[in-house]
């Protein structure tokens, strides 16, 4: 649990499937998401999901792209979230379409700073959960927390959380009975480092620059 004297934290989780919620198809990426809560949970932790293909995201590089857009309600959420979790599946070897749409969006961030020159997402945790059936994982990792650097996020250390199953196999991460004793390990992991770096930046943001 986390210390007495610590406020509990918000989680928030954007899923980059391709397939919208109503799909009959189960998502892996929602599990594995899900699975990440469940890690955080004993650190005091609580966490919403919303799956970007949900949503009339529109495609450009602003923080509002007009009328219809449904990105502005999501940008909102990600900023009142202690943690944001970027959760997408491998496509062809890279993170999806949509990852990389939100990550255009994000890219907004860069010239909305505050009078400190600090951008929306400083003092804010970022996570990348992958999963697949394909190799891709540490090349979806490396685009995913570049890009989230970038515009201001926090990356705790060991906050790559993967799976991936055989390749060109019909076994998807949301088909396992079990989470793998190393990805649970991992989860824990993440959880841990980034509750504490979360609450650290919550209490003491970084300075700006004049």
């Amino acid at each position: 649990m986390p210390p007495v004297d610590q406020p509990n934290l918000k989680a928030f989780a954007l899923n980059c499937s391709l397939r919208k919620s109503s799909s009959d198809e189960k998502s892996s990426t929602d599990r594995m998401i899900m699975d990440l809560f469940e890690a955080m949970r004993p650190h005091g932790i609580s966490g919403e999901i919303e799956r970007v293909a949900d949503h009339d995201v529109k495609p450009g590089v602003l923080s509002d792209m007009g009328p219809g857009d449904a990105w502005p309600a999501l940008r909102s959420r990600i900023l009142t979230a202690d943690i944001f979790i970027l959760g997408t599946p491998i496509w062809l070897g890279h993170p999806s379409s949509i990852a990389q749409r939100v990550m255009e969006r994000l890219d907004a961030f860069l010239s909305e700073v505050d009078d400190r020159n600090r951008m929306p997402a400083v003092g804010k945790v970022a996570l990348v959960a992958v999963v697949g059936n394909e190799d891709g994982a540490h090349a979806s990792h490396a685009a995913c927390f570049q890009a989230l650097n970038d515009v201001g996020f926090t990356i705790p250390p060991n906050s790559g959380i993967y799976w991936v199953g055989e390749a060109m196999q019909g076994t998807n991460y949301v088909d396992l009975e079990q989470t793998p004793d190393a990805l649970a390990s991992s989860l824990r992991t993440a959880a841990s480092k980034a509750a504490h770096l979360a609450r650290l930046l919550k209490v003491d943001r970084f300075p700006g620059t004049d």
